[in-house]
């Protein structure tokens, strides 16, 4: 009755038609690996399956996801990923580091928990168990504990239910939590590159390289959950010290381009008034964390491309999700159901998705008893001790805060 980290799930390798013979409470015989999973107990979730990669030999089945309708022609499901549950499956709530994100429904209602980046605090972020580009809550913010996270009464969520047919915007940096209310979803989702990852993914490798360092140098033991099953293994430290001066060099690379672009459209005095506005603007809402606005990626971009960016189909469309205090933001509980099938964007940029996307498994839960013993009903693994732990130490030094001001002074030291 909490969300599960995925951690402290079981794995099976099964077939599409095993799952859905499964969650029908078909025979045991038909859903194989499943059988010994009661589906009264259990859910079971595959997530982030590349489209491409599942259809690689049908690539017509790609042009069935028609990105271009919200603003982002040639983008289809060769760009997008496939994601599959059972009722009751969920995600902890987390967000994502890169770019913003378009999740189309399919099959089935999802309900969606969100909150803005100016939440964060309240929602105490961690970096354990460790996963590349996901940063996750200690809250249970389906069923909190304000005694241990007080500070969560402070949040505003925005609820929704998603139901076939709508798509969703989660903007940059907004934290979600995601459960499925119906025997069997299906959702589709791409993830759209914005000029603000190049700093995000300088970030992320600071972040690998400190955890991975640390927790080798550590030799964690079997029972230590720090890594969280998508990330595979522990990448080398020479591998990590690679990935992070590649990121420092694309975002040097890109600012030197944005500065260029600044340059050349700066040759009469209307566009000079026009790019000291626009800078004025970009200091003005690009400090907070999350921002990201149409006028801000304007700044950043030759004159035609601002333009096209205005020409997206924007209007009629668009139905805000407005914002639910916690208090009655309870299991169930709907602040926005909206009858149009679509929620607009605003961004527009290139694919891009995490470095590690090698699951092939589905994810299932353990029942509630067993989970109850594995984790904290707010937080993930932990143990009862009486002293810091590497862990403790590790969820400090990589917190959000701590690695954007490493960041900063690192770039800093490359600009020089």
């Amino acid at each position: 009755l909490v969300p599960q980290f995925e951690t402290s799930c079981s794995y099976v390798e099964a077939t599409l038609e095993e799952f859905l013979a499964w969650s029908c409470g078909q025979p045991s015989c038909l859903s194989g690996p499943f059988s010994c999973y009661d589906y009264s107990k259990y859910w079971a979730y595959a997530d982030y399956k590349y489209i491409a990669r599942i259809f690689e030999d049908k690539p017509e089945i790609f042009q069935d996801v028609r990105w271009s309708d919200f603003g982002f022609p040639g983008r289809s499901g060769k760009e997008s990923t496939l994601w599959i549950g059972s009722e009751g499956a969920n995600t902890p709530c987390h967000l994502d580091s890169y770019g913003c994100n378009l999740v189309l429904q399919v099959q089935g209602r999802k309900r969606w928990h969100l909150f803005p980046p100016g939440d964060t605090s309240f929602l105490y972020p961690t970096r354990i168990p460790y996963e590349e580009s996901s940063i996750f809550s200690k809250v249970n913010v389906a069923n909190p504990d304000l005694k241990r996270f007080p500070e969560f009464r402070n949040s505003t969520a925005h609820v929704v239910t998603l139901s076939p047919g709508q798509v969703l915007l989660v903007p940059r940096h907004w934290w979600h939590y995601v459960e499925s209310i119906d025997p069997v979803t299906v959702s589709i989702n791409s993830w759209i590159e914005l000029d603000a990852d190049h700093e995000a993914r300088v970030e992320e490798a600071i972040t690998r390289m400190l955890v991975c360092a640390i927790k080798s140098a550590e030799n964690p033991s079997d029972g230590d959950l720090w890594l969280n099953p998508t990330e595979v293994e522990a990448t080398s430290h020479e591998i990590n010290l690679q990935y992070l001066n590649k990121a420092v060099s694309a975002y040097l690379k890109c600012q030197e381009a944005s500065v260029s672009g600044q340059a050349r459209s700066s040759s009469t005095g209307a566009k000079q008034r026009t790019n000291t506005s626009c800078k004025r603007k970009r200091r003005e809402v690009g400090c907070e964390p999350g921002s990201c606005t149409l006028l801000t990626q304007e700044c950043d971009f030759p004159t035609s491309k601002a333009e096209e960016l205005q020409k997206i189909p924007f209007g009629p469309h668009l139905i805000q999700v407005l914002p639910q205090s916690h208090k009655t933001s309870v299991m169930g509980a709907v602040a926005v159901e909206s009858d149009s099938g679509d929620l607009l964007h605003e961004n527009e940029g290139e694919h891009f998705g995490k470095l590690n996307c090698k699951r092939d498994r589905l994810l299932m839960s353990n029942d509630c008893e067993t989970a109850a013993h594995q984790m904290d009903s707010d937080c993930g693994p932990c143990t009862s001790q009486t002293a810091l732990s590497t862990n403790d130490l590790l969820d400090c030094l990589v917190n959000p805060r701590v690695i954007s001001l490493v960041a900063q002074l690192l770039l800093e030291r490359m600009r020089v």
